[in-house]
């Protein structure tokens, strides 16, 4: 009789854990398929949600944050553009500064990942990371102006990782800056517009780790 018991609990933990594992595989595909719909939008973003994905896991992961941060961190990070879908294709294919019109309809798209995110019951809080990833941390940010301690881990991680990424691909308007010179930036505006644990965990990553994004 205990033994079957015994068994009976090992057989349902055992289906709780492949149930648990084909729920992550279903909001990975689910990740992946959004960041792809808002790259075919723009040619310029071809495997940027990957990359950057990669990086803010990473950063994530040497700042040693707890597996469910790290989790939440490397889903937002594949649907954290879904905002951009939003933005007329003119606008976000557009060879030129933004003038100041076009640039508020860029700085809206947290805001409208946000309320197209919070209609799913993630486990993590994906929604509100994706709203806050174009925040900084002397409130200058957008589209909230959140400052600091208001600002989630995860979003900040999400932002440098972001700019990195950004700053080192080939755009439209410029062509890619070096990694050193995107680390430079970062480390120019360390505890001013990015937190410091995060850029410093990032500059290790590159600089003593060996980081890749390839």
């Amino acid at each position: 009789m205990v033994k079957n018991i015994e068994r009976s609990k090992e057989q349902l933990i055992k289906e709780l854990q492949q149930s648990e594992e084909r729920l992550q595989k279903f909001i990975e595909g689910i990740s992946y398929i959004i960041a792809e719909i808002v790259e075919i939008r723009d040619p310029y973003l071809a495997g940027h949600h990957q990359r950057v994905s990669k990086l803010a896991t990473a950063i994530a992961q040497e700042m040693k944050l707890p597996q469910d941060k790290i989790e939440g961190v490397r889903f937002a990070s594949l649907v954290y553009n879904v905002g951009k879908v939003d933005i007329p294709t003119d606008i976000v294919n557009k060879p030129r500064k933004l003038i100041e019109v076009e640039f508020s309809l860029v700085k809206n798209h947290p805001r409208t990942g946000y309320e197209i995110l919070k209609k799913a019951d993630f486990p993590w809080p994906i929604a509100e990371i994706v709203f806050q990833h174009q925040e900084k941390i002397d409130g200058s940010g957008y589209p909230r102006g959140l400052k600091g301690a208001e600002i989630l881990t995860e979003a900040k991680i999400l932002g440098v990782a972001n700019v990195v990424e950004a700053m080192s691909s080939n755009k439209v308007y410029r062509p890619a800056l070096s990694i050193e010179e995107a680390l430079t930036e970062i480390l120019k505006y360390k505890n001013i517009l990015f937190d410091l644990e995060v850029v410093d965990a990032c500059i290790r990553l590159f600089r003593e780790k060996g980081f890749k994004f390839e």
